[in-house]
C-alpha cells in the first residue's frame, strides 16, 4: 500500500503556488484551460502488489451510469411467475444464451448476451438519506455519503468530497498519448437542484476533474477549447510556449518555493493535445457511417455511447456516460424515476434507447477487437421496488409505479477480462434480494480498479491530510474468466 500526498492551493505564507501560476499563465499567456485539466500533481506507479484473475486486463473504461434507478424487473431480471403487481406489464424473452432471459423491452441486448455478463445480485443497504444524490455519491466515489455529511447528503459538490473514480484512475494511470484523460458526457448527474455531486475530483483538486462535454452528441458539438484560436497558427502557438518559458525563467525564486510541480510536463501535454487535433477529431461523429449511427440510435444516449467508443479509441482512459435525464425527472421525458405509469415510458422511451445504444456499443467494441482491453460497466444507483404501488423511500407511488430499491438490482459488465454469456449472482423469486453472490456497488468499483491494474487499497490523502483507500472493498474476482 502506498500514499499519494496532497498539496494545498497556497503556501503557508499565503503566496501563490505553482498551481496558481499555471492558471494565471494558462489564461493570460495561452488562453487555455487545458493545462489545468491535464495536470498531474504527482505520478504514482503502483507495483503489482495484488494480482489474480483479471488483474491489469483493462486499459480503459466506459462507465455507463443509468442515473435515476432503472427498473431491473422490467429490463434485465424479469420474474414472469411472480404475482402481477410484481412481475409488471412486460413478458420475458429468451436471449442467445441458454438460461438467460430478459424483458421484452430489450430485444437487441437479448441477441448479444453471449458478449456480456449480467449481474443480478447488486445489493446494499443505504446509509443516510434514501435519495438519488446519496446513491450517486456511493456509486461513483466508493464512499457512503455519511462519511462526509451527517445528513447522508443532498448537498452541492464540495472540495471535501471523495473523488469520482475517473479522477482517481487518471491520476494513477494517465493516458500514454496526448488525449483527454477522462471525459464525462452528455450531462451532469443531477437530482433536483443538486448538480454533479460525485462528478468531480473532490479533494484531489480541479486539476483532475473530468473534461465535461455537457452537450447533446445527437446535434452539433462545439469543441472551441480544443482548437487553436482564430488566426493563431501552430507556429505562433509554439512561439507563445517559448514566451511562457521566458516568463518562467524570470520566476526562479517562486519556482524554488514550489519545486516539484513538473510545470513543463503538463503544459507540454496541453500543447501536444491541441497541436495533434486528436481530441477534436474524436468528437467528430460525422466521421462515422450513417448506418452505424442509426444502429446506436439517433438520440442523445445512443450517440453518447458512440462518442465514448471514439474517445476510448483515441486514447482517453475513462469515459463516463450519464443517462441524459435528471434522476427525479419526468418519466415521460426519458427519466427512469417511474413512480407512476411505468408501462409507456419503459416500453416506448427508456427501454428502446437503452437497448439500441448499449447493444450497439458492445457489438461495435467486439467487432473492433476492443473488448479485450476495454471494460464496460452499465449500472444505476439502485433498482426499483419489486412490488408496484408501495412506498419504500417516503415517495408517493401510483399502483403502476415502482419506488427506489437498493436491496437487489442488476448491472451489465463486459470486456477487460470479463467474459460474455454469463450470469453472476441470483435474485429471489421477486427480485427483491440476492440469493447468491451479492455484489456491493463499492465492490464493483474495486473490480474496476483491479481490472486496470490498480490496487483498490491504494491510499490517497483526503482534505484533512488523512490516508484513505481508493475504496475499502475487495474486487469481485468471480466476474473474470
Amino acid at each position: 500500500m502506498f500514499s499519494i500526498p496532497q498539496r494545498t492551493s497556497r503556501l503557508c505564507d499565503g503566496s501563490l503556488t505553482r498551481r496558481d501560476w499555471l492558471q494565471i499563465g494558462g489564461c493570460g499567456l495561452l488562453g487555455l484551460s487545458l493545462p489545468n485539466l491535464l495536470r498531474n500533481e504527482a505520478r504514482a506507479n503502483p507495483a503489482a502488489t495484488t494480482g489474480g484473475k483479471g488483474w491489469g486486463k483493462a486499459k480503459q473504461v466506459i462507465f455507463i451510469f443509468l442515473q435515476g434507478g432503472p427498473p431491473h424487473l422490467d429490463l434485465w431480471d424479469p420474474k414472469p411467475e411472480a404475482p402481477e403487481n410484481i412481475r409488471g406489464p412486460f413478458k420475458k424473452i429468451q436471449t442467445n444464451v441458454a438460461g438467460i432471459e430478459l424483458s421484452e423491452t430489450q430485444p437487441k441486448l437479448s441477441k448479444c448476451a453471449d458478449k456480456y455478463t449480467l449481474i443480478r445480485s447488486v445489493s446494499y443497504s443505504p446509509k443516510g438519506l434514501f435519495n438519488h444524490t446519496a446513491a450517486h455519491y456511493q456509486m461513483l466515489t466508493g464512499y457512503t455519503p455519511d462519511r462526509v455529511s451527517p445528513s447522508g447528503q443532498l448537498e452541492p459538490p464540495s472540495p471535501k468530497d471523495y473523488p469520482n473514480i475517473a479522477s482517481n484512475v487518471v491520476r494513477l494511470k494517465p493516458p500514454e498519448q496526448p488525449m483527454l484523460p477522462c471525459v464525462m458526457l452528455p450531462r451532469p448527474m443531477q437530482e433536483s437542484g443538486v448538480v454533479n455531486k460525485a462528478g468531480n475530483a473532490g479533494f484531489l483538486g480541479r486539476a483532475f476533474d473530468p473534461y465535461y462535454l455537457f452537450q447533446d452528441p445527437n446535434g452539433a458539438i462545439r469543441t472551441d477549447d480544443l482548437s487553436l484560436q482564430a488566426g493563431l497558427t501552430p507556429e505562433r502557438f509554439k512561439n507563445r510556449a517559448e514566451l511562457r518559458d521566458l516568463v518562467k525563467q524570470s520566476m526562479e525564486s517562486i519556482d524554488k518555493q514550489v519545486a516539484g510541480w513538473a510545470l513543463d510536463e503538463y503544459y507540454q501535454k496541453a500543447f501536444n493535445l491541441i497541436l495533434s487535433g486528436r481530441a477534436k477529431k474524436a468528437f467528430d461523429l460525422n466521421e462515422e457511417p450513417a448506418n452505424l449511427r442509426d444502429k446506436y440510435g439517433r438520440h442523445t444516449f445512443g450517440q453518447s455511447l458512440l462518442l465514448a467508443r471514439r474517445l476510448i479509441e483515441s486514447g482517453s482512459r475513462f469515459v463516463q456516460v450519464n443517462w441524459p435525464a435528471v434522476a427525479n425527472g419526468d418519466p415521460n421525458n426519458d427519466a427512469w424515476d417511474c413512480h407512476a405509469g411505468i408501462l409507456k415510458p419503459v416500453r416506448d422511451l427508456h427501454g428502446p434507447k437503452l437497448d439500441s445504444g448499449l447493444s450497439s456499443l458492445i457489438e461495435d467494441l467486439h467487432e473492433r477487437g476492443m473488448l479485450k482491453d476495454t471494460l464496460v460497466v452499465a449500472i444505476g444507483e439502485f433498482g426499483r421496488s419489486p412490488r408496484m404501488g408501495v412506498s419504500t423511500s417516503g415517495n408517493g407511488n401510483a399502483p403502476d409505479g415502482r419506488d427506489h430499491w437498493p436491496y437487489c438490482y442488476s448491472a451489465i459488465v463486459t470486456g477487460g477480462g470479463i467474459p460474455g454469456g454469463k450470469l453472476y449472482g441470483k435474485s429471489d423469486g421477486h427480485a427483491s434480494a440476492p440469493t447468491d453472490s451479492p455484489v456491493h456497488p463499492i465492490e464493483l468499483l474495486a473490480t474496476i480498479y483491479h481490472s486496470l491494474g490498480i490496487d483498490p487499497a491504494t491510499e490517497v490523502m483526503n482534505d484533512l491530510n488523512q490516508p484513505r483507500p481508493l475504496v475499502d472493498a475487495k474486487p469481485v474476482l468471480g466476474l473474470f474468466s
